[in-house]
């Protein structure tokens, strides 16, 4: 190879590093537009991200890449620390990387007319010895909102995950050639990194127990042999992705003490829980209804009443029934202690609290509770809300709506032809059609949305203040790119549609409106499936 051949690869390379970089500068700002509550905490980041991404560009000499991240820079540095981002500054931050994205465009976008898609997530790295399967993964993984890069050698992997940590990677157990070549990569790469990549190791070989127990130690979180199809694996990227967040516990704290109460709230916020203090015990009720806690701490003992008394009240209303109750109090009497739990409690922590306790019993409770809450009120196939939680979710929704004076839509979707596809290919590519879709409408709505399976193949959406047209455009396109994904059945690919019916919301009852969304979904089936239709009014 030649000096100038040599040059020529030697700029390749480092021009996928500055394009990998203006990557992480565009993933930093999309999570500052997300959560503007959390955009001063991603301040620093983003700059930090903006100036490695000049030194790069300016070196190697990709002008168009520096000028954006200087503009995005300038911006940042304009940005006083610790306070919220204005319109004014959003706006123009926005533009900045716009102008970084177009110039971040691969050859084949630049040929078509529309912008790049935008990705709210971090990368999933792909590392398959199978490079059809890898390919094929990619284009799956785009069609659900995931930015997928693919490698052919250990060696640029490991560069990538130093650039820019992926949200997690799949791996195959002898990628780069050699028996648990793989797993080697995955060892060196984990050492770059405080926190380990969550790694999904494929396998054409039943792995030893010493194979699996090394995959393990690195960050294993499955082994799948024999290889499984891009639906199975997708569905396992996504339970390891940032987009399973865990929602901070929501902790509602009655502590007739001032100071204690300030306290825990400290605590509380410290180990990233959203709490809600009252030092009335008047204020309960209230605060119940507003806050809608999924764990109460009560004191014991405080004027006018005790906290068992309280507990007792709390318990009388179903919908609190089940949330866990943790006494406080200076009380070391074993025999008291079980017995204020009798009246409604669930544990006791003793006064001065230890903090490190106080976190690890909450976390307990709450990951229980929510465990428990989650089977009464969620589909067991696709995670979501089921019929009945639905049905109630509508009514406060319409509550909501009535007394904010804000639009609201309830839609039904159902899947075209589902028997024929169970029938076909069997119940088990059926089951997973369910989930694909339950993922593609989860990935593709707001938080505020709320998404239910309503029985077999039906699946109800409500969308608070939202105009019809905007729920009709919005229901469309998801119609449109579910229709193009790619449905795999061992070695046969189809694809699959679904018709939806939407009704708005004209101070009328949950059974009337979504009657109404029923006979506009049997319009759709009328008109030959696979459309969106809107009900009269």
């Amino acid at each position: 190879m030649n000096d100038d051949s040599q040059k020529a690869k030697l700029r390749q390379h480092f021009a996928r590093r500055v394009t990998t970089q203006a990557r992480v500068v565009l993933d930093t700002w999309q999570k500052i537009r997300d959560d503007h509550s959390q955009a001063s905490a991603h301040r620093d980041e983003l700059a930090a991200s903006a100036d490695k991404l000049i030194r790069y560009a300016r070196r190697f000499e990709m002008e168009s890449h520096a000028t954006a991240g200087e503009l995005i820079l300038a911006l940042v540095t304009d940005w006083p620390p610790g306070t919220p981002l204005d319109e004014a500054k959003t706006e123009a931050l926005e533009d900045a990387a716009e102008h970084l994205r177009l110039s971040t465009q691969r050859r084949t976008d630049q040929d078509t007319s529309h912008a790049p898609q935008q990705y709210r997530r971090t990368p999933v790295y792909i590392a398959l010895s199978n490079a059809e399967m890898a390919s094929r993964l990619i284009r799956q993984l785009e069609f659900f909102g995931f930015r997928a890069s693919t490698f052919s050698a250990p060696a640029d992997l490991i560069e990538a995950c130093a650039l820019s940590k992926p949200e997690t990677i799949l791996m195959d157990v002898n990628f780069g050639g050699g028996e648990n070549a793989g797993i080697a990569s995955v060892e060196q790469l984990q050492e770059q990194h405080d926190t380990p990549i969550p790694i999904i190791f494929v396998s054409d070989e039943d792995g030893s127990i010493e194979t699996r127990l090394r995959a393990s130690r690195c960050g294993g979180e499955e082994f799948f042999y024999p290889a499984v199809d891009p639906g199975q694996l997708i569905e396992k990227i996504e339970t390891y992705t940032h987009g399973n967040t865990i929602e901070p516990y929501k902790v509602l704290v009655l502590d007739d003490s001032r100071a204690q109460a300030k306290y825990m709230e400290t605590v509380l916020k410290k180990a990233g829980m959203t709490a809600h203090i009252i030092t009335d015990p008047m204020q309960i009720i209230h605060a119940l209804e507003e806050f809608s806690p999924e764990i109460i701490i009560l004191d014991m003992y405080m004027p006018g009443c005790t906290g068992m008394e309280i507990a007792r009240v709390i318990r009388q209303q179903d919908r609190f029934h089940s949330v866990p109750i943790i006494y406080l109090s200076a009380e070391e009497d074993v025999s008291k202690q079980l017995h204020a739990m009798s009246l409604g409690g669930d544990d006791f922590l003793t006064k001065p609290i230890d903090p490190k306790h106080l976190i690890a019993t909450l976390h307990n409770r709450g990951r229980r509770a929510r465990s428990l809450l989650a089977l009464m009120i969620r589909d067991s196939l696709t995670g979501l809300f089921n019929h009945t939680h639905t049905l109630h979710l509508l009514e406060q929704e319409i509550a909501r709506a009535r007394q904010k004076d804000q639009p609201l839509c309830f839609a039904m979707i159902d899947i075209d032809f589902f028997k024929k596809v169970n029938d076909t290919f069997g119940h088990p590519i059926g089951d997973r059609i369910l989930r694909s879709l339950s993922m593609f409408l989860k990935q593709r709505l707001r938080k505020t949305d709320h998404i239910g399976r309503y029985g077999g193949e039906e699946f109800a959406i409500i969308l608070p203040n939202t105009r019809p047209g905007d729920a009709r455009n919005v229901l469309n396109e998801i119609r449109e790119r579910f229709s193009e994904l790619t449905q795999q059945a061992g070695d046969r690919e189809f694809n699959v549609t679904f018709s939806c019916g939407i009704a708005s919301w004209h101070e009328e009852s949950a059974q009337s409106l979504c009657e109404r969304a029923d006979r506009a979904l049997y319009t759709s089936k009328e008109q030959g499936r696979n459309c969106v239709t809107l009900a009269d009014a």
